[in-house]
């Protein structure tokens, strides 16, 4: 079973489609992030996913349940991270963790307390008066309490500095290791996702453009340039011969880069072209730069 399977998902408001017949799937113990410019449709995903936004058509299934029809038994064993921090101003990290802890049959104060402390959060200050990367940690201490078997992450680092940042992901690495608990997020944080994922989405315009494994996804892009002086058909030799999926030109050199890369295929598109490969450079692509050139230009539906 999934832990989370998404099937033909749409949702509309009015006559603004947000999802588009949107359909995946979650492996458990995975770490699954979903990227997308803001007014991709991500938002409207993760409501569909915790139960708060019914959709048009379709439904998400979260470990084998129906998020809308049966929500009540689905966050019981889910723990979810909005993206902005929410809990009653006047209480402390430790008042929320008393009440929470009515709500579930498992929970861990000590552990919470104790992944507070790693943060550097006081446990005594009313919500209201912590900061918003305070917020968001005891956010994520209380999602973590019950033991989950499925964390949804929105945008958990957003507007947190490096440091706050770096001990999210920490924190997440040695859930993954302890519990083997499955994430799913989502998130602008691509440097810092790049190394804890397993699969990665992307949505634009409501609709899901890419699925599949980081290490996979990476293999396959490549940014290749070449002086501009050598450049004259060169771009649509490789434009025939390989999906390029963004150009640029600038300081002297031209460069494209490509999908489902193949050395064999290189040295094909550079014959016959003056030159040949003679100045010719192959680089390897971070996370962040394949997503710039899939969806740098895209827009689409929040």
């Amino acid at each position: 079973m999934s832990a989370i399977a998404v099937e033909g998902l749409t949702v509309r408001y009015g006559r603004r489609l947000a999802l588009d017949g949107v359909s995946f799937s979650v492996v458990p113990g995975a770490v699954y992030a979903l990227l997308g410019r803001n007014g991709a449709g991500k938002s409207s995903l993760v409501r569909c996913l915790v139960g708060e936004q019914r959709p048009a058509a379709g439904r998400a299934l979260l470990l084998g349940r129906d998020a809308w029809r049966e929500r009540a038994a689905v966050l019981a064993e889910v723990g979810v991270v909005p993206e902005e921090p929410q809990a009653p101003p006047a209480l402390t990290a430790r008042q929320l963790s008393r009440f929470c802890s009515r709500l579930y049959p498992a929970w861990d104060e000590a552990g919470l307390i104790a992944r507070l402390t790693r943060f550097g959060v006081p446990t005594d200050l009313a919500f209201g008066r912590l900061s918003r990367g305070q917020k968001t940690q005891v956010g994520l201490a209380l999602a973590l309490a019950p033991a989950p078997k499925l964390l949804l992450l929105d945008d958990p680092t957003l507007g947190l500095d490096p440091v706050a940042r770096k001990a999210v992901f920490e924190e997440l690495i040695g859930e993954l290791a302890d519990r083997g608990t499955t994430v799913f997020m989502t998130t602008h944080d691509l440097a810092g996702v790049e190394g804890i994922a397993d699969r990665v989405a992307i949505l634009a315009g409501g609709r899901l453009v890419l699925d599949e494994e980081v290490e996979t996804l990476k293999l396959r892009f490549r940014r290749i340039s070449y002086p501009q002086e050598a450049a004259e058909g060169r771009s649509e030799r490789l434009a025939a011969l390989a999906p390029v999926a963004a150009a640029s030109r600038g300081w002297g050199v031209e460069a494209v880069v490509v999908s489902d890369f193949d050395e064999e295929r290189l040295t094909a598109a550079a014959a016959g072209v003056p030159g040949g490969r003679a100045g010719v450079e192959v680089s390897a692509l971070t996370l962040e730069e394949i997503f710039i050139a899939l969806s740098g230009a895209e827009g689409g539906s929040r």
